[in-house]
């Protein structure tokens, strides 16, 4: 029996562009004293050959439909590979929407007991790929499926989940990206090591999600004002928390409570929908609470959880984020209902009051940060290992 194990080696969460790495070792066991030999140590354990690739998958529910024509890149890719004889999407639900070519790591490979042997599977994620996302109706998924075979023996397939996260809206690099190699050179001055494309994404994601532009709202009714909110910045990373500040010193509507909630809204394509008039999936994450009542001023500090899905469109989903706010606003004239003990200083709030229920949505942009920091957040398991 030989023992592979597969463990990522840069994490398990990855960039667009950005090249993974994957070990995976092959052990035979070394045999039992009580059952050594002459003749059974010196058997050796022999794999016909291995091969590795990465497909992603995606899978979904009945509101989802794939017309012909659809340009999905799925519709036009078979589920087993004719350049291998290993199908690496056996067993899995949906379709391929992206695949590397197959890579061999060996043939005829022989350990004696107590031998391993490592390789490295290293490939590069095309620019194009969707990013990770577990949605309503739509999931799209990552792995690395590893196929061995014996002489005369069914495949084994062990496969090595990972999550990729994709940086939409940023300016192409690539076009002036060359233009210092056709500059002469001079072989007086110190050479330095060139960016890589997804240094400077990084560098033009941390120019976006750190300008800070504050905007004001005066947010209404139809018998007044009920406050003004100030966000700092609407572009924020993975991670970071969204900062805000309520002012009610200058209102004429009483606002007795509000919650702000961070909310993800998941349209499915025209084309691919079930029904014309379909309505987005809404998923809330983080909520702020608080009751305001006879407060001039107030704060938000919204946690944007790791775990989330960026801001992302493909031809058949598109995710989009928003604040959204409740105000809870009173008719009812508190100055006849607030009552206060001078005596004791004690305050006491109204025992019922006639309230009126708004709501408003503020859309945010939401983009990912390094993977080394969501990969903190995440309990990811390091090691695969299946028997063959």
């Amino acid at each position: 029996m030989i023992e592979a194990v597969a463990s990522l080696l840069t994490g398990p969460v990855y960039l667009s562009g950005e090249n993974v790495e994957c070990s995976i070792t092959f052990t035979n066991p070394p045999v039992p004293q009580h059952k050594t030999s002459q003749s059974y140590s010196d058997a050796l354990e022999s794999l016909a050959w291995a091969s590795a690739q990465i497909h992603c998958q995606c899978s979904t529910n009945g509101k989802v439909t794939h017309p012909k024509n659809n340009t999905l890149a799925a519709e036009e890719l078979s589920i087993t590979n004719k350049d291998t004889s290993f199908a690496p999407c056996r067993g899995e639900n949906g379709h391929v929407v992206l695949s590397t070519k197959p890579k061999i790591l060996f043939c005829d490979l022989r350990l004696a007991p107590g031998e391993s042997r490592t390789y490295v599977y290293r490939e590069n994620l095309p620019s194009e790929a969707p990013p990770s996302y577990r949605g309503q109706a739509v999931k799209y998924s990552y792995k690395i499926t590893i196929g061995m075979q014996r002489v005369n023996s069914p495949i084994k397939l062990l496969r090595v989940p990972f999550r990729v996260l994709v940086v939409n809206g940023l300016p192409d690099i690539s076009v002036c990206g060359d233009s210092e190699d056709l500059a002469p050179s001079n072989p007086f001055l110190e050479t330095e090591e060139k960016e890589t494309p997804l240094d400077l994404a990084l560098q033009v994601l941390q120019n976006i999600t750190a300008r800070r532009t504050p905007n004001f709202y005066n947010i209404t009714n139809q018998r007044g004002k009920v406050v003004r909110f100030c966000i700092f910045k609407n572009s924020y990373k993975l991670g970071e928390d969204i900062v805000g500040t309520f002012d009610f010193s200058a209102t004429t509507v009483p606002c007795v409570q509000f919650s702000v909630t961070l909310q993800s809204e998941e349209e499915i394509a025209s084309d691919s929908r079930r029904w014309a008039k379909q309505a987005s999936a809404v998923v809330s994450y983080s909520k702020h609470h608080e009751v305001c009542l006879s407060l001039k001023y107030s704060q938000l500090i919204l946690p944007i959880p790791l775990h989330i899905t960026p801001a992302f469109t493909t031809p058949l989903v598109t995710l989009k984020w928003r604040l959204h706010f409740e105000f809870v606003t009173t008719t009812t004239a508190l100055s006849q209902q607030v009552s206060s003990d001078v005596k004791s200083n004690m305050w006491q709030g109204p025992g019922s009051l006639d309230i009126e229920t708004m709501v408003w949505n503020l859309p945010v942009n939401i983009y990912p940060t390094t993977p080394s920091q969501v990969a903190q957040g995440l309990q990811a398991q390091t090691n695969y290992t299946v028997s063959i």
